[in-house]
């Protein structure tokens, strides 16, 4: 077995024409460099899945208190006290265990209806047009309204709120994030802080405005108005991202794979699953980064204490190792097997039920209208950044 100091694979994240189609430079890692070390960016990455998964796990040794994107962690930021996706255990369990009852399969599953209607709002206008964009026309809008219908934002202002969330942790193409703006604590959402306590509703902002806790010094409180900051800006940021690019990616997928998606239209119920394949085939976030809080070994490799660990999910959910000789392939009828998309343990992505949901609900209305459909690839907009990839456009043209 090589290392990364004998091999010539290369992996530069901030390289358009790379990212653009990672897969093969991914596979040589898996193959070539497991543990591969980047002298440009002083960077490792681990890409095989039970390394990878088995990293995630470890927050004692790979740490998410710095942040989980490599710009962040080398500017060594601080961090506000409830952006529990930077934080580990325990205060992150203290943190995440608040959002959790906000999003318990009850919750989450009398959600269906008001997903459907939105789905339906957004599709009915563009039948008969003979175009429809999987992203523009459904993807960046139907999460954006269920999400902002959960914290409890007007209407008007929903376009505005995921825009700028969105932003706060996007980079662009090409280049490192602009990590001297610093994180932004959601102070956009203060004015609706102040209505809501005033006007106490059935949402997110209202519960987090009267929920007692006990915080990680054993005190009973209520959260400080800096804190639900926090929480609304990390609630609006994972409630939009993954199921845009879920969306925009089985507008592209399954139109190359025409068979499978005859089978959806066929047995709907083959849906769930195909939801799955597509979380695992094209994962919105093809890699997060952690601290290493203490020197690690593998593969006749020392990592140093204070050096950054890439886990490559985009690379570990095509590892045969994990799923075969096939990994490589896009199959709805897999057998199902553990992904790492939505990450896993302690950060295992807490909207993970709501996103399925979503991208269930979307997929059966679009198939409903659209048994067909042909990517207009020359108008299709990839955003291959540093902490995304997915589509920001993806026209087609629908008979």
């Amino acid at each position: 077995m090589t290392t990364s100091t004998e091999s010539h694979v290369r992996f530069d994240p901030y390289d358009v024409e790379l990212i653009a189609d990672p897969y093969p430079m991914f596979a040589r890692l898996r193959d070539e460099a497991p543990l591969y070390y980047n002298a440009e960016y002083d960077f490792f990455a681990l890409s095989r899945f039970l390394d990878v998964n088995k990293a995630l796990v470890d927050h004692a040794t790979f740490s998410s208190a710095r942040g989980v994107i490599l710009e962040l962690i080398k500017a060594n930021l601080d961090i506000p006290s409830g952006m529990l996706i930077f934080e580990d255990p325990p205060i992150h369990d203290v943190h995440r265990k608040l959002l959790a009852r906000m999003f318990t399969p009850r919750k989450i599953n009398a959600l269906e209806p008001m997903i459907r209607q939105f789905c339906v709002q957004a599709l009915d206008p563009v039948v008969g047009t003979g175009r429809f964009d999987f992203v523009t026309d459904l993807g960046a809008q139907m999460p954006m309204k269920v999400i902002s219908a959960l914290l409890g934002i007007p209407d008007d202002d929903q376009e505005f709120v995921r825009d700028h969330v969105n932003a706060q942790l996007r980079t662009e193409a090409g280049k490192p994030m602009d990590h001297t703006r610093g994180l932004s604590v959601g102070e956009m959402f203060a004015a609706y802080i102040d209505w809501r306590a005033e006007n106490p509703s059935d949402d997110i902002m209202t519960d987090l405005l009267t929920v007692e806790f006990v915080d990680e010094t054993g005190t009973t409180r209520r959260l400080t108005r800096e804190e639900i900051l926090v929480y609304l800006n990390v609630v609006a940021g994972a409630g939009n991202e993954t199921t845009t690019r879920l969306i925009g990616w089985a507008g592209k997928v399954l139109a190359e794979h025409p068979d499978q998606r005859r089978d959806l239209v066929d047995n709907p119920g083959l849906i769930p699953q195909a939801i799955e394949e597509l979380l695992r085939f094209e994962p919105p976030a093809p890699h997060m980064a952690r601290y290493v809080t203490r020197d690690f070994t593998a593969y006749d490799q020392t990592v140093p204490e204070g050096t950054v660990m890439l886990m490559l999910v985009g690379a570990a959910c095509r590892d045969e190792r994990q799923f075969g000789p096939d990994a490589g392939e896009f199959n709805i009828h897999r057998t199902a097997r553990p992904h790492l998309t939505f990450s896993v343990g302690a950060h295992f992505c807490l909207g993970s039920a709501l996103a399925r949901l979503e991208g269930r609900v979307a997929l059966e209305e679009i198939l409903k209208r659209f048994p067909k459909w042909e990517p207009d690839m020359a108008n299709a907009k990839l955003s291959p950044t540093s902490t995304v990839r997915g589509w920001e456009t993806m026209p087609t043209l629908v008979p």
